[in-house]
């Protein structure tokens, strides 16, 4: 697919407006334009990664959330390690974003307002499911999921151990893939300063890379 560079020839002073507007525009073509590949480190110090759903990205403060079971490989990862770093591709448009930076734990609120959403199967197999550890049989799990409040089929309370993840965007790299190879790419990075269970960034600042 050839297309015009999409990084404008003066890079913006802040990225973010200008990844929402990609993840907007993947979205209307790309049925799973909101998966993004999550790398963390675990508590021996070896990477791992997977993929999760984007369930937000706030410009105002700048972070993206994700939510998870946090007793699962991943939580356990992040408590040790509180860093992340994320990746969405989309091949239809031929863009890459990656932001990486420190991660905490979203608001309960916040865990509350998602879970609500969530269709009450969902919320079904996230009690069921203890994640990440081992299981004898898919029968044993779904038979899990119909002992999860049997009789019933409204909405559940949301589990004490599942909740959301904010990264917060330390540094974001935006990327165009172009004829012959020579991709358009460029990065941001910040100074970020841990503030009320988060953290306030500061000024940006920005380069091209080469490809």
């Amino acid at each position: 697919m050839t297309q015009d560079p999409q990084l404008p020839h003066v890079l913006p002073e802040d990225p973010l407006p200008l990844a929402k507007a990609w993840l907007d525009e993947a979205q209307r073509v790309h049925r799973n334009a909101t998966s993004m590949a999550l790398a963390t480190v675990d508590p021996s110090g070896r990477p791992t990664a997977r993929m999760v759903i984007c369930r937000g990205l706030d410009l105002a403060d700048g972070w993206l959330v994700f939510y998870t079971d946090r007793e699962s490989d991943k939580g356990a990862a992040l408590a040790a390690h509180p860093w992340a770093a994320c990746v969405f591709h989309w091949r239809e448009l031929e863009r890459q974003i990656r932001i990486e930076g420190p991660v905490t734990r979203a608001p309960d609120a916040d865990s509350d307002r998602y879970w609500r959403s969530r269709d009450p199967e969902a919320q079904r197999a996230a009690w069921a499911s203890q994640q990440s550890r081992p299981l004898g049989s898919r029968a044993e799990l779904l038979q899990a999921i119909a002992n999860v409040a049997p009789g019933t089929s409204g909405a559940l309370p949301r589990p004490a151990r599942w909740g959301g993840y904010r990264v917060w965007a330390e540094r974001v790299e935006l990327w165009v893939s172009m004829t012959g190879r020579a991709h358009d790419r460029a990065r941001w990075s910040r100074t970020l300063t841990p503030i009320d269970g988060g953290f306030k960034g500061g000024a940006w600042t920005s380069t091209r890379l080469m490809p």
